[in-house]
């Protein structure tokens, strides 16, 4: 089959791959239709490599159409329509009784410290073949797949697999409390869908900071006040704080993450570390603070003292210095880490109706053949063309 590799920093390759086949007997294949380029992929293409391998076939967001069951599968059959999630979770063991798929116990990567294994994402979550591929084997079947009907296009529904429970997630951690105001760093694809969700919550001011013109445009058109970034950079907490009655906003959603715009010291050791060997990279990186943190810093600067601090965005660095005094001294409340995907689905189906509130099927603004791979994640990677959320179709001839 035809997949996305990595194959080096910044340099990934459509290649010829091995089929997947059933390994073990809760197994199950599925034929992709449809697969996404997501911004954590970024952090694999820029600065994570030390934990890849040539030839890891990447991507976490897939839909497809099951063609085959290993023996134990009851739950789905072949013919059936469906979205993976990107994390792999056996559905009973404690953590997972407890909502926390992402901690599963049953695929937890315990020789790396890590939580339940990840489709497409380095040896950190496994090192799964991920599913920017014609075929994908999805371990643990008979819970990480959730089954839609057939009808509506795949737009309206892979969302399910990632961008959707990131961002439902990211505003439910939030926590604003009724007639409060929220403030989403970012309008990547997790900051564009929690603006969105926030909307339909009803959450009175929601204001939304970036410094890409398609992005801010994008939350302008859906109604969504927006602040460049580049006009307030030095001033940003003072502008948020005359939009919020003078204390900040309730909550504040990070959207950004570690590569974070603002953090040229971060930013350097990133990409020198990216070019050293990985047997010296890797563990620098499992004990160094490498994060780019102006995003988190802004957040934890301009939520008002006792509000709430959502953190979506992802994070690596292992001795990240936080700003303790300020936390403690504004009582500021953190809530993060991966979203538990299928905790929130029956939240979010109601809202994937024929009247697509929440702008699912609209919301890829670039859908490219599986083959211009490659240049699809440097688009993405430069911020191009518009580049906000990039679908990727393995059958298109």
């Amino acid at each position: 089959m035809r997949a996305v590799t990595w194959q080096g920093r910044r340099n990934v390759s459509v290649d010829d791959v091995e089929d997947p086949i059933i390994k073990e007997p809760n197994d199950a294949i599925i034929k992709v239709t449809s697969t996404n380029i997501c911004g954590s992929d970024l952090h694999l293409y820029e600065t994570m490599g030390a934990f890849m391998s040539p030839g890891d076939v990447l991507g976490h967001e897939s839909i497809g159409i099951v063609l085959e069951v290993g023996r134990d599968i009851t739950q789905i059959r072949p013919g059936d329509r469906v979205v993976i999630p990107f994390q792999i979770s056996c559905g009973h063991c404690w953590m997972c009784e407890r909502s926390l798929y992402t901690q599963c116990e049953t695929t937890q990567v315990r020789g790396e410290g890590s939580g339940a294994a990840l489709f497409g994402y380095s040896k950190l979550y496994g090192r799964v073949p991920g599913g920017q591929a014609e075929y994908l084997r999805v371990p643990e079947a008979q819970f990480t797949h959730i089954l839609v009907p057939e009808g509506p296009p795949d737009d309206h529904f892979i969302y399910l697999s990632d961008v959707l429970p990131t961002a439902w997630q990211a505003v439910e951690y939030a926590g604003v409390p009724d007639g409060g105001s929220l403030l989403i760093l970012g309008l990547g694809p997790i900051g564009d869908m929690a603006s969105r969700i926030a909307q339909q919550k009803w959450i009175d001011t929601i204001i939304a900071v970036d410094l890409v013109d398609e992005r801010l445009a994008r939350a302008i058109a859906r109604g969504i006040q927006v602040i460049d970034l580049r006009e307030h950079e030095d001033d940003l907490a003072d502008v948020v704080r005359e939009l919020t009655d003078g204390r900040g906003p309730d909550s504040v959603i990070d959207a950004v993450g570690m590569e974070a715009h603002g953090s040229p010291t971060a930013a350097a050791a990133q990409r020198v570390t990216a070019h050293l060997p990985d047997a010296l990279t890797e563990p620098l990186m499992k004990k160094a603070g490498l994060d780019r943190l102006a995003a988190v810093y802004t957040a934890i600067e301009t939520v008002r003292r006792g509000g709430t601090v959502s953190l979506s965005g992802v994070y690596g660095g292992m001795a990240d210095p936080m700003p303790m005094m300020k936390l403690f001294d504004k009582q500021i409340q953190l809530r993060m880490g991966q979203a538990n995907v299928k905790r929130w689905i029956p939240d979010i189906m109601p809202f994937l109706t024929e009247d697509d509130p929440l702008g699912v099927e609209e919301f890829a603004t670039h859908r490219l053949p599986l083959a211009e791979a490659p240049a699809a994640y440097e688009m993405f990677q430069r911020k191009a063309e518009g580049a906000v959320k990039i679908m990727l179709k393995p059958w298109v001839v």
